[in-house]
């Protein structure tokens, strides 16, 4: 860590404490409403869905104000946003207090996550952009893994006490980050808003890379949704879906930066095909395991590690070559469109994934494969749209 610039340092630090505040409150947020408030299952459901639209729907907005506001304005109020949003929901019992509450720390989402990765991207130098980005998982895993313990810890006096620490985890960060990060120049932009984002929907092998990538983020999505099924199909107790977190957690903090460094030579296009590989099929163990019930915990403990693994392998470089399609200067916006396009995707093949887990378990299990093998094969990052080195 001390070998890369103080503004790298400075967001990996900040992206372990947005995870902590992150996770102290959010897994948590929907049993407060239904038990505490005595909110409906749908109204709860709209609050967490507004939240997540907010998120997802306004990427392109913070990439692009990224570029044009500049990065480390946009990621300190990005902070602060959240921590008045989770400010809300300590203050909060209210329909209206909930939804403000839920839009504002969507809002915060959509600001810091594209200028984060964009400020990281533009301040390492182009041969250890994946280090980084495997340094940045490193740290969004442990402040994923401590935050639900510590609000699992402060659920034992009041949720309003996790919602306050929350918002004062963002608070302090916004502070430090007001104190500590450098700012940089922001050009004049010689076009328009819409003329970047046009330039980034047209430009063709940034679309297809952006499609394809959006296999690892619809597998990812699958250790909230099939594996935990599959682990509770698999030893019929329901507290053996922790063991899936933490398994994958583990393995991840273990394994990220030395797999990044002993890959950091190989083709980039060649390590994520491998990577979507790896997470897709091992997929196949748990659909296999329908023939041996056997075998069912073995194979969802196959399938956590090839999807940990295959993440390893494959989403440092993905972060690494974003940035690669296009001018520095708009580095947000196609982070910002990464997020937004590769979001909606994996979004509508995770809705598919549910659907047919009605139909059977193995099913969805073999959905998942052949996506990590359909995204490997579509997976063409022609080299004379890449500024660093892709072999």
């Amino acid at each position: 860590m001390r070998t890369f610039p103080l503004p790298v340092r400075v967001l990996l630090v900040n992206q372990f404490g947005v995870n902590t505040g992150f996770y102290l409150l959010i897994p948590y947020l929907a049993t407060h409403m239904t038990e505490d408030l005595g909110l409906s299952a749908a109204l709860v459901g709209v609050v967490l869905g507004v939240r997540n639209l907010s998120q997802q729907g306004l990427f392109l907005l913070g990439g692009t104000a990224a570029d044009r506001l500049g990065v480390r304005g946009v990621i300190i109020a990005g902070c602060g946003v959240r921590a008045v949003g989770f400010g809300l929901f300590a203050l909060g019992d209210s329909a209206g207090v909930l939804l403000a509450a839920a839009v504002l720390s969507g809002v915060a989402g959509a600001l810091f996550n594209p200028a984060v990765r964009a400020y990281i991207a533009v301040e390492t130098p182009p041969e250890r952009r994946a280090e980084a980005f495997a340094l940045f998982s490193v740290y969004a895993q442990t402040g994923a893994l401590v935050g639900p313990v510590l609000g699992s810890v402060l659920l034992l006096v009041d949720f309003r006490l996790s919602a306050t620490v929350a918002a004062g985890i963002f608070a302090l960060l916004t502070v430090v980050q007001a104190l500590v990060l450098p700012a940089r120049a922001v050009p004049p932009a010689p076009s328009s808003v819409f003329a970047d984002i046009k330039a980034c929907l047209t430009n063709r092998p940034f679309m297809v890379f952006t499609l394809s990538a959006a296999g690892v983020f619809t597998l990812q999505n699958q250790l909230y949704l099939v594996l935990p099924f599959e682990a509770n199909r698999a030893t019929g107790w329901a507290g053996s879906v922790a063991g899936v977190f933490v398994l994958s957690t583990v393995v991840t903090l273990i394994g990220q930066v030395r797999v990044t460094r002993a890959l950091k030579d190989a083709s980039r296009q060649r390590t994520i095909a491998c990577g979507l590989l790896v997470m897709g099929l091992g997929f196949l163990a748990p659909a296999l395991s329908y023939l041996w019930p056997a075998l069912s915990v073995p194979a969802v403990a196959v399938a956590v590690l090839g999807l940990a693994v295959g993440t390893m392998i494959a989403q440092p470089f993905v972060y690494e070559l974003v940035p690669a399609f296009g001018a520095e200067r708009v580095t947000g916006t196609y982070f910002g469109v990464f997020y937004l396009v590769s979001g909606a995707a994996a979004a509508v093949t995770t809705v598919l994934v549910g659907w047919v887990s009605d139909v059977g378990g193995w099913w969805a299990c073999l959905v998942c494969a052949a996506v990590g093998v359909l995204c490997a094969v579509t997976t063409r990052i022609p080299e004379r749209t890449a500024t660093c080195a892709t072999s």
